[in-house]
């Protein structure tokens, strides 16, 4: 967003208010407080800066010309012009450095990689990026999973993509931080109605309706639901989003009570063996459910104290429910027990259900004031989050048909009930120093202490049990360079921590593994995951119409956390440290508008490889020895990450009233999921290319029509695998679990698919 900049000499209660992407937003652009200056005083024209957030909670900002990172922006206007009703699918489509995958075979449950980091719906993938809505943490407490279902795409105003292991956003900041702010409704007056369909079945509705009521009040609310058969079978999705905001808003104070909820159902198709390619659209083994619901509120605000001295926080409620369906094949088919008897189970039914009650408060204090006669910025501030979750799981004994639907026997037999506790508490600070008028000094750091604490509630697994606490301090330190109005060079380290989650203390033993979503089992000790980040770059303008940027960048994470395959299927395993990893490269992207046209173009390098080596149980691995067992050397590149990435995006309006643009991504080769040694001889999943079209046309000042294609060229192709053993070797891929098939898993990726849909707006 962007603000005037503030005169070195200013009047008197000169008072700057904004907001940034993870604050909830303020007044319009700016709400400048000022008691009338003397009448001596001339009128000042100010230019605008933009303004970028540094820590989770709102606050006055630092202007991006003194930030030491490649911050990216993607605003709620940007997200409306594309008309995409997925929220990955505008990170992928727009921000340099990200990509997806379909792993969990629906698109609401994409994995989201940042710089080789991940932020996913998936329980026990290692998260490495933070996610905060309005300044409250979106990564569940159990797992630190992200769903990106539960977040509301319409409301957002502003989404911010900050890099590195940004200390002061705390706990799992490793590669990055994500903040996203929802709209208010000073900003964002009238209303609007859309309505949209097409290929699969999707049909989708939503309205939003913002204004004011009064000098002081102004409110917003927005709500969606939408219907999808999927493009493939037995992945359709059912989702139901709202929210609402109430703000007051005076000279010198703002509060907003936010509050929102979401109940969902997600099914999906799982990974296919390459064989059954043929049909892509088919399942693997069904049925498997995620449903997803939240209830959330959150009261902040901000208060000036005087022209200088700013406080900010905020206190939160969240509830969270996820229940679980997964259809698995029993691993131990064919085996005979000490009593000579014969398993000759086909499948299990696996029943999860978490439910999570997360609350939490955060203070923050900014002042404004100078140091030996430089212009300073302090902000210091505390943050405790604390939550309660259950998680009951049970098995059910089944049977495949022949269209390999698992249908149970009997009853559903209980296998675990835990109830876990995490207590996070940070204290953190950033001052932002001007050493001179194109030299500004930052320092940074947050002390974290963590908690987990794991019980058996069955009675029956007291091995289960667990306390565990980490602690750290991590700290950060940027320069920056302003030789012009037009140019900022910068250079930054900083350091982060990723406490381990209750899911992986509960699932750390080699002698019993476990599968995902995890039966909870004894808790060896693991490490907590500690980045440390380096980054230079560059970014600028060219003319009026052209900006740029370019950074290089490198991410060491010591004693990182992975899930290692266990057994000849990629469910079974246990997490450990595996000592060192690091991803580093570099990325640019521009910007230019010639006449009618914009043109966005972006390139990224990603080299994430293993920098220890280690033994991991990968039996479908090719290169496998006679255990089953794969050796990992330092060099070795990390699966599930591209290397390069090729993003362009082009904007054309041919006339006022009608707009077209499209989107051309190049996503590079992956190696899968247990091939970590990269030597299985099934060898890297393809590159692919991908364009989609988007078109808008205003009939009216209030009534548009628009249009979508995804994968216009109607390509195949597939972004994730994984190494297992395909139970399905029969006739008609039916069942014949006495002679699996080690193979390639892979996720295809979603054909050629149109939309269509009509948008009414009011004032």
């Amino acid at each position: 967003m962007s603000r005037p900049n503030v005169p070195q000499h200013r009047p008197r209660r000169a008072v700057l208010r904004l907001c940034y992407a993870s604050a909830v937003a303020c007044g319009p652009g700016l709400a400048l407080a000022q008691t009338p200056p003397p009448a001596t005083d001339a009128t000042l024209t100010l230019a605008t800066t933009t303004v970028i957030g540094t820590t989770p909670l709102l606050g006055i900002g630092t202007p991006l010309s003194q930030v030491s990172a490649n911050v990216q922006t993607l605003r709620g206007s940007d997200l409306r012009a594309q008309h995409r009703t997925v929220l990955t699918d505008d990170f992928e489509k727009n921000l340099p450095s990200v990509d997806i995958n379909e792993v969990q075979g629906n698109p609401y449950q994409t994995d989201l990689h940042y710089r080789g980091f991940t932020a996913s719906p998936v329980l026990g993938t290692p998260q490495g990026l933070s996610v905060f809505v309005d300044g409250v943490r979106a990564n569940e407490p159990f797992g630190d999973v992200v769903n990106w279902d539960l977040i509301p795409r319409m409301a957002i105003d502003t989404i911010q993509l900050i890099p590195g292991s940004n200390p002061t956003y705390g706990l799992n900041t490793l590669g990055g931080a994500i903040t996203i702010a929802t709209k208010n409704g000073k900003q964002n007056p009238g209303g609007s109605a859309e309505v949209s369909g097409g290929s699969w079945g999707r049909k989708s509705a939503q309205a939003e309706q913002g204004g004011t009521i009064g000098a002081n009040l102004d409110y917003y609310v927005s709500a969606s639901a939408l219907n999808d058969n999927g493009w493939a079978d037995h992945n359709a999705s059912r989702v139901r989003q709202a929210f609402g905001k109430l703000r007051y808003t005076s000279a010198d104070t703002t509060l907003s009570l936010s509050m929102g909820g979401a109940d969902n159902t997600l099914q999906g198709s799982q990974t296919l063996p390459r064989a059954f390619l043929s049909n892509p659209a088919q399942a693997y083994t069904f049925p498997d459910t995620n449903k997803n619901s939240t209830v959330y509120i959150t009261l902040s605000g901000d208060h000036f104290l005087n022209d200088d001295l700013q406080l900010s926080a905020n206190v939160y409620y969240r509830h969270f429910r996820n229940a679980n369906l997964s259809s698995n094949v029993n691993e131990d088919f064919g085996s005979v027990d000490a009593n000579g008897d014969v398993d000759t189970v086909q499948s299990h039914n696996a029943q999860s259900v978490i439910s999570t009650d997360s609350y939490g408060a955060s203070v923050q204090l900014t002042r404004m004031s100078t140091l030996a006669g430089m212009e300073n910025q302090l902000v210091v501030g505390a943050a405790a989050d604390f939550a309660n979750s259950g998680f009951t799981q049970g098995s059910q004994d089944a049977f495949f048909t022949d269209a390999r639907a698992s249908v149970g026997i009997g009853d559903v037999n209980q296998t675990t009930n835990a109830k876990t506790r995490n207590g996070n508490l940070g204290v953190y600070f950033n001052d932002t120093l001007s050493l001179s008028k194109q030299w500004t000094l930052t320092l940074a750091g947050r002390y974290n202490w963590a908690r987990a604490v794991i019980r058996d509630a069955s009675g029956a697994q007291p091995l289960l049990d667990g306390d565990h606490t980490f602690s750290r301090f991590n700290p950060a330190i940027g320069l920056n360079w302003n030789p012009t109005p037009k140019l900022t060079v910068y250079a930054t380290y900083n350091e982060g921590m990723r406490a381990p989650t209750a899911i992986e203390l509960a699932c750390a033993d080699p002698a019993a593994p476990c599968s995902l979503p995890n039966n909870f089992i004894a808790d060896p000790a693991l490490k907590p995951v500690i980045s440390k980040t380096f980054e230079v770059g560059m970014r600028g303008r060219a003319g009026e119409a052209t900006t740029w940027s370019a950074a290089a960048y490198s991410t060491t994470l010591d004693d990182d956390i992975q899930f290692v395959s266990a057994g000849a299927a990629s469910t079974l395993g246990f997490f450990q440290n595996v000592g060192r990893t690091r991803r580093q490269g570099f990325e640019l992207a521009a910007h230019t508008q010639v006449g009618p046209l914009g043109i966005s173009a972006s390139y990224s390098y990603v080299n994430a490889t293993y920098r220890s080596d280690w033994t991991e149980h990968s039996p479908s691995n090719s290169s496998a020895d006679a255990n089953g067992n794969i050796h990992i050397k330092a060099g070795d590149r990390i699966p599930g990450i591209p290397e390069s990435t090729i993003k362009l995006r082009f904007d054309y309006a041919a006339t006022p009233q009608w707009k077209i643009g499209t989107n051309l991504i190049w996503r590079g080769s992956i190696y899968a999921r247990g091939d970590e040694n990269n030597a299985d001889a099934n060898g890297k999943l393809s590159g692919y290319f991908l364009a989609d079209l988007d078109t808008t046309y205003q009939v009216t000042k209030q009534l548009q029509v628009f249009a979508t294609v995804s994968n216009l060229f109607n390509r195949r192709y597939q972004s994730f695998g994984v190494l297992g053993a395909n139970a399905f070797t029969g006739p008609n891929n039916t069942f014949n679990g006495a002679n699996p098939a080690n193979v390639q898993f892979v996720a295809p990726g979603a054909p050629r698919s149109v939309w269509v849909g009509v948008r009414y707006a009011w004032q």
